[in-house]
């Protein structure tokens, strides 16, 4: 179970991710994550990492998450689906529902996505680890007003 100072770490680490990824978004940009067939926009990537973190997440939370339509969602989703990353199952709940899991391959996908970036991101995280709770906590506080001010702008 995290401590507070870790749980403050993760949050921080996630804000900053958050604001990168919205800025590179902004342009096309191509993962390769060097085997076979492991090649993917960074929507499709991170709808995988979704996916993997949450299990049998529905396509409306997913759209949701990412602020975007369903119907761009379920797009990318029929295209990892045909590549074999995603299963659709139906909702025992709600039959009309499909609930997103990843494959085997969409396991593999979602590591080659983890280990990326963990040796990219590594100094980063190094360099939060470092930090005081106090300190961690401005720069949380300055990561909201820049992710705010990113989502006001685009």
């Amino acid at each position: 179970m995290k401590n507070s100072l870790e749980k403050l770490q993760t949050l921080v680490i996630n804000d900053f991710i958050k604001m990168t990824e919205r800025i590179a978004n902004g342009k096309t940009n191509i993962l390769d994550l060097g085997l076979e067939e492991m090649t993917f926009y960074r929507g499709e990537i991170h709808m995988i990492k979704m996916a993997g973190d949450n299990p049998g997440i529905f396509i409306s939370e997913m759209a949701r998450k990412f602020n975007i339509t369903r119907a761009v969602v379920a797009k990318t989703v029929g295209k990892l689906q045909q590549r074999g990353f995603l299963l659709k199952e139906e909702d025992p709940a709600d039959r009309k529902r499909l609930r997103l899991f990843l494959t085997e391959k969409g396991k593999q996908a979602y590591i080659l996505h983890n280990d990326y970036h963990q040796k990219f991101d590594r100094p980063l995280f190094a360099y939060i680890e470092s930090l005081s709770q106090d300190n961690l906590r401005i720069i949380q506080e300055f990561l909201k007003h820049a992710n705010k001010l990113i989502e006001n702008h685009f």
